[in-house]
């Protein structure tokens, strides 16, 4: 029998009830996600052992030996049938920490300080002793659900366990609200991105505020091989460990994810300078305040220098302006930015007239509302391009074409093939895309606001009054026909 991504977020999300009522989700999703791993990673486990013993005839040198090869190594003290054994323990969050720091120490490479941010023995979360103990049996029988075998032979796909993951990061996202938006890109747009920015074999990728890593794993599938080098950053520890565990669920097993501060602490350096990349992206926090304006004005890297310092209440230009000093001679990126980014004046309007004169902006999509977990406000995508040889800017007006859902709206795969095309082609559609020369956009003093280019007025139709007044005296005449008619009726009743 194999193992559906259906079947794992059917499993998964009913072992969320061990915490549903007690404690918020963008808490318990630690937890959930967590086990979810290491679940994976004793299947993954007992199969190769397995495969090894009927290899080896039973021969423990040599499949010890040849265990050590392999992409995760696990004690049989730190596996989930181990916890499983031990869920009648006195202190079963300690039990499970214990667990998870040796696969930790027996993986210090790959999977160093991914458990740093769960804490299965914490009281102030999960309770006094009897009560951790009773949600953790819990969690530890309902993952023990047969039908949860992420076996590699098991799985229906080898993205399976990867796009599950991804499935329940983006519930825990809609559930948790405006924090939500902190961690997850919503995968439409994610896929979005990647398409416009087109990654291809060889490039080494970048997104400087990677969240779960969707947007990342999204432009990584764009490639069509895994000929290709992944680069993030993360500031939240929380998310960082979600993003490394993401990676190696979609067989990613080389990604170098970093945890820090990208503006006040880059880590992705050669030579003690930026790295370069072929391909960045990212999806910043919208007008970030206190986003590190101090050490911009004394930043080693020279980011700042020749472009200029954005607003201290408003990051938005920070994430751009390291973004293209990360670029390499040829580059592209594409970033997600509130609308404001266009035709906010003071520092930003120098900045962005920077970025024209400099010929590096290539297109600006409008997005519709309502997209983005934890904020109701349209966003737009800039597309910005190294050694560009346009002399003209393509707008693209989006806003109107979307999906209603149940809380959010959605653009579809129709709907982004569109943007892409239209991107691609560089195609003025009346009403919905055009170019720019640098010339008109310096007329409009740099202001990028997408009404200036394409004008969405829709006149209203005439009304021809002497027909609607027909209308109304025809309705007239036809409803006190209905009311004789039915005074007919009741009088025939005797009422």
């Amino acid at each position: 029998m194999t193992t559906t991504k259906e079947t794992i977020n059917n499993v998964v999300w009913r072992a969320c009830d061990s915490f549903r009522g007690t404690m918020d989700s963008s808490l318990y999703k630690d937890y959930i996600l967590s086990m979810l791993f290491v679940k994976y990673l004793s299947d993954f486990y007992h199969e190769k052992v397995s495969a090894l013993e009927a290899k080896y005839t039973g021969d423990k040198a040599m499949i010890q030996k040849a265990l050590q090869r392999e992409k995760f190594i696990l004690d049989d003290r730190c596996t989930f049938e181990y916890l499983l054994k031990n869920k009648e323990s006195a202190n079963l969050g300690e039990v499970i920490n214990k667990a998870l720091e040796r696969i930790e120490e027996d993986n210090p490479e790959k999977l160093n300080g991914i458990f740093r941010n769960v804490d299965f023995n914490d009281s102030k979360v999960l309770g006094d002793t009897k009560e951790r103990n009773a949600t953790l049996k819990n969690l530890l029988e309902d993952f023990s659900d047969p039908k949860l075998d992420l076996s590699p032979s098991k799985l229906a796909g080898r993205d399976v366990i990867g796009d599950s993951y991804e499935y329940l990061i983006s519930h825990f996202a809609s559930d948790a609200g405006k924090k939500g938006g902190e961690f997850y890109t919503p995968n439409e747009v994610s896929t979005l991105l990647a398409k416009l920015v087109a990654p291809t074999e060889g490039n080494r990728i970048y997104d400087p505020t990677c969240g779960s890593a969707s947007l990342l794993i999204k432009a990584a599938k764009e490639v069509g091989n895994n000929n290709f080098a992944i680069y993030g950053q993360e500031k939240n520890g929380q998310t960082h460990a979600l993003s490394r565990m993401n990676m190696y669920l979609h067989e990613i097993n080389d990604a170098k994810i970093e945890w820090g501060d990208t503006i006040r602490n880059p880590l992705h350096l050669e030579n003690d300078k930026l790295m370069k990349f072929d391909i960045v992206v990212a999806n910043p926090p919208f007008s970030l305040d206190k986003w590190g304006v101090e050490e911009a004005e004394t930043d080693k890297h020279n980011r700042f220098k020749d472009i200029g310092i954005p607003p201290k209440s408003k990051g938005d230009y920070a994430f751009v302006i390291h973004m293209i000093k990360s670029l390499n001679e040829n580059g592209k990126m594409g970033v997600v930015l509130p609308h404001g980014v266009l035709f906010r004046g003071a520092s930003e309007g120098k900045i962005r007239k920077k970025f024209i004169d400099d010929n590096l902006l290539d297109a600006v999509i409008g997005l519709p509302a309502n997209l983005f977990f934890g904020t109701s406000i349209p966003a737009t995508i800039l597309i910005f391009k190294k050694n560009r040889k346009n002399k003209d800017i393509l707008f693209i007006d989006a806003s109107r074409e979307f999906d209603k859902e149940k809380n959010q709206n959605a653009i579809t795969d129709e709907q982004i093939n569109k943007i892409c095309a239209t991107y691609s082609n560089r195609k003025q559609i009346e009403k919905y895309s055009y170019k720019a020369s640098i010339e008109e956009i310096q007329e409009n003093d740099y202001n990028l606001n997408i009404p200036r280019y394409i004008d969405t007025f829709e006149e209203e139709q005439q009304i021809d009054i002497k027909a609607t007044k027909q209308q109304i005296t025809a309705i007239e005449k036809e409803l006190t026909k209905v009311k004789n008619q039915m005074d007919t009726y009741l009088k025939e009743l005797n009422l």
